[in-house]
């Protein structure tokens, strides 16, 4: 029969592995214009601090931690990149020379960093709504909403579905809508949040700036806006098609704005 020492020292080796097992490195590139792919909204959370993984993201693991040379953050992983692993450029830009890119900022490409999945607990500093719970857009985000409600009503984990909060503004850069709260109080039945204004108008939100830190100069620039002109290499991973509207996440305010014209046309619809 194996001593309680052997089993403590067995027991201690088997949770070392396991975090051992559930750090991975990967190749981390800047990343100069913020986005969420879920529909989070930007004027409502830290956009230095925004991780641009490969894969989809889901309803638990949207908080990881980043290392490199000693120096450590939290991000929120609230979009999806086509491949690359990247982070916002202030966060990288840490990362490398520990310092922000608007006091030091530097050019580079793919850098091999440290990365885990942390409780999302870690990341409520990142988040600036009450509770830190996660804003979403109550036009354009109930998809993603809706399979984190249905995961959590199957009996499985669901942060997001424990821990978000609905607006009346349609896009991540937070250009159009209302900075109000809406309600979604009797789902699946109410498929449609209620706001107190109407849901998805495209009326102009002057009050709620996203801010991104252009690539490599350091500058903050209006998100949305046009970047000013740069030199950027091939190499610099997506920095350099974040200059133009190269994707449909550099669209995303016109895209998010027929997406709630929609919206509105089916409430309509639905009250005839």
């Amino acid at each position: 029969m194996r001593s309680s020492t052997s089993i403590r020292a067995w027991a201690s080796a088997l949770v070392t592995a396991s975090a051992v097992a559930a750090t991975s490195t990967v190749g981390v590139t800047p990343h100069a214009s913020y986005s969420s792919s879920i529909g989070v909204l930007g004027c409502k959370v830290n956009t230095n601090r925004i991780a641009y993984w490969p894969m989809a993201v889901d309803c638990n693991n949207i908080c990881v931690s980043l290392s490199y040379s000693g120096r450590q953050v939290y991000l929120l992983r609230i979009d999806q990149s086509g491949g690359a692993h990247d982070v916002s450029y202030d966060a990288w830009n840490y990362l490398i020379t520990g310092k922000s890119a608007t006091a030091d900022p530097t050019a580079g490409g793919s850098v091999n960093m440290e990365t885990e999945n942390v409780d999302a607990s870690k990341c409520a500093s990142l988040i600036n709504t009450s509770g830190s719970k996660l804003p979403l857009s109550a036009a354009n985000s109930m998809n993603f909403l809706n399979s984190c409600l249905v995961e959590q009503a199957a009996g499985n984990a669901s942060w997001v579905a424990e821990n978000y909060v609905l607006y009346n503004i349609l896009d991540p850069i937070c250009t159009y809508g209302y900075n109000e709260v809406c309600t979604l109080t009797d789902w699946p039945d109410q498929n449609q949040p209620t706001c107190p204004h109407t849901l998805g108008d495209p009326v102009s939100l002057t009050s709620q700036p996203v801010y991104n830190i252009e690539y490599p100069t350091g500058e903050k620039v209006l998100a949305g806006s046009s970047a000013s002109s740069t030199t950027a290499t091939p190499n610099t991973a997506n920095a350099a098609s974040n200059m133009g509207c190269s994707s449909w996440l550099q669209c995303q305010s016109t895209l998010f704005w027929l997406m709630s014209m929609g919206a509105v046309l089916h409430s309509f619809l639905g009250s005839l």
